[in-house]
């Protein structure tokens, strides 16, 4: 049985998902998780707590259904393990529709809450090098700043996509083919 703290992170993202965090208010957050608001100030003192703490639930969640899916599957060879893993956040499932729209919506509230950027700004950056390492076992004689240059437009890319894949502007299939394209072009450009 998953701890209170985390019912409370999960009944957050999915508030955060369906309504935006504008629309995330503690009343209906503490409704959604079955528990009282004072637990939720217990927990995390604040709005901007749940805020900052979701936005690392939801990071940590991202890594878990990547890692369970590489456990899952047979072996990869280091291009396809990295395509796999950016593909894995372009999957029309619950978790992956409610992580992906709410860290659109942690993103865009970041323009205007400088705490959330900070750590939004290290959530995306741990991203990065992730992408950046995968790039580095497939291109091991690339130089440190073209792996990380070439993880930041494919980590961008995700991003962009999956909102326009969420807002319907952007059938999934065609998402994830313009994903694979880009990171065939990506591994190309950091040559062999």
């Amino acid at each position: 049985m998953a701890s209170r703290s985390t019912q409370i992170l999960e009944a957050a993202a999915r508030v955060i998902a369906r309504r935006g965090v504008r629309g995330l208010r503690v009343e209906e957050l503490a409704e959604e998780a079955g528990v009282s608001t004072a637990l939720i100030y217990y927990h995390f003192k604040d709005r901007t707590g749940v805020l900052r703490k979701t936005l690392e639930f939801i990071s940590d969640r991202a890594e878990r259904y990547t890692a369970q899916a590489g456990r899952s599957a047979e072996p990869l060879g280091p291009r396809e393990e990295l395509e796999r893993t950016l593909l894995l956040e372009l999957q029309d499932t619950t978790e992956v529709r409610e992580n992906s729209s709410a860290w659109g919506e942690l993103r865009a509230s970041a323009v205007f809450d400088e705490v959330l950027r900070e750590d939004l700004a290290k959530a995306t950056l741990a991203w990065v090098q992730d992408v950046a390492a995968l790039l580095g076992q497939v291109r091991p004689m690339a130089s440190a700043a073209a792996l990380a240059a070439s993880a930041e437009r494919l980590t961008a890319l995700v991003e962009g996509l999956s909102m326009r894949w969420l807002s319907g502007m952007l059938p999934i299939t065609h998402a994830r083919t313009l994903m694979s394209e880009a990171v065939a072009a990506e591994v190309d450009r950091l040559g062999g």
